[in-house]
């Protein structure tokens, strides 16, 4: 079972002329869809709205079979997300997220339903990131977790990272990729766009910024690289086995929640192949890696086929070839 950890959020997306049609997001949130929507089993841990925002995000989830019994409600508003469309570029965000529900996650919220830090039977990975990580308390709060999970040894979960970077959102990039670093001390997987490369180390280059990510921590480091697929660096010793795979060819509706679904998908598959943990993962070869990654991309290729983040089900990427 997956655990997703993050923000769950309105995006406000542009359905003509100056209106907006509110879609429930979120980079985890969409993320744990994917693995819903793939039949893996999946909880999502963190706060939501009594609003009726939080009741179309509660519905969503609810309707992709992720578990409810780790969430928290509360009578703070839901976040919101107004995105801006525009052809041939990344789309654009404006948050509003002052004392908004997942931004409030708390360590009491998080002691409530982990008391301990014990994670419930079966959970044998944890996924954050994102916006959710530059918001106080619910970064602080999701740090103690994964700081604390990664120490446990053989007995740790897979801790998968995705920071889903929002430039706009950090004040202080010096201060921002200390964390991330930190962060990367306690992580299994980190998967990293190239546009977050750009950001957090600018002027590295790819092959070596995948490089520092591992020097610090993951077994392994994945990049999307958007139309050229993915590639990838896997620790196995003293040894870095490199892989890559290429997107499908399809028509192109929108780039919405494809980082997201790619996520959701390569955990699913390690999860459905029983690779599910650090030692199984430092021991795929090239042709699992390869298989992982075409399966991901897959999924991905699918949802940018798609108007929003709309995530393909396990039979839509098995008759995808």
């Amino acid at each position: 079972m997956i655990i997703c950890l993050g923000e769950a959020l309105i995006d406000m997306v542009p359905c003509g002329g100056e209106a907006f049609l509110p879609l429930p997001g979120g980079s985890p949130c969409n993320t744990a869809v994917a693995i819903g929507r793939l039949g893996v089993p999946v909880k999502f841990l963190g706060r939501f709205s009594r609003d009726f925002f939080g009741e179309i995000l509660m519905k969503r989830l609810g309707e992709n079979g992720v578990g409810d019994d780790l969430m928290v409600r509360t009578d703070r508003n839901s976040t919101l997300a107004f995105v801006k469309l525009e052809p041939g570029r990344e789309p654009q965000y404006a948050f509003y997220t002052e004392g908004t529900a997942d931004r409030s996650f708390s360590a009491e919220d998080l002691e409530a339903k982990l008391p301990g830090g014990n994670l419930p039977p079966g959970a044998n990975c944890l996924l954050f990131g994102s916006i959710a990580m530059t918001m106080e308390p619910a970064a602080s709060t999701i740090e103690s977790l994964i700081l604390s999970q990664g120490t446990r040894g053989d007995a740790a979960p897979v801790i998968s990272f995705d920071p889903n970077i929002r430039p706009f959102m950090i004040r202080n990039r010096e201060a921002y990729v200390r964390r991330f670093e930190t962060w990367l001390s306690a992580v299994s997987i980190a998967k990293i766009s190239t546009a977050d490369f750009d950001f957090i180390y600018p002027g590295l280059g790819l092959e070596q910024s995948l490089e520092r990510v591992l020097s610090l921590g993951p077994v392994l480091a994945v990049s999307t690289l958007g139309a050229e697929g993915a590639a990838a660096l896997l620790r196995r010793g003293a040894e870095t086995l490199r892989v890559s795979a290429p997107v499908v060819d399809l028509p192109v509706a929108d780039t919405i929640g494809a980082g997201d679904t790619f996520h959701g998908a390569f955990l699913s598959w390690l999860e459905i192949h029983g690779k599910m943990s650090r030692r199984a993962i430092a021991g795929l070869g090239t042709e699992e890696l390869g298989e992982a990654l075409w399966f991901a991309n897959k999924a991905a290729s699918l949802v940018c086929s798609r108007r929003g983040a709309e995530p393909p089900t396990l039979a839509e990427v098995e008759a995808l070839k």
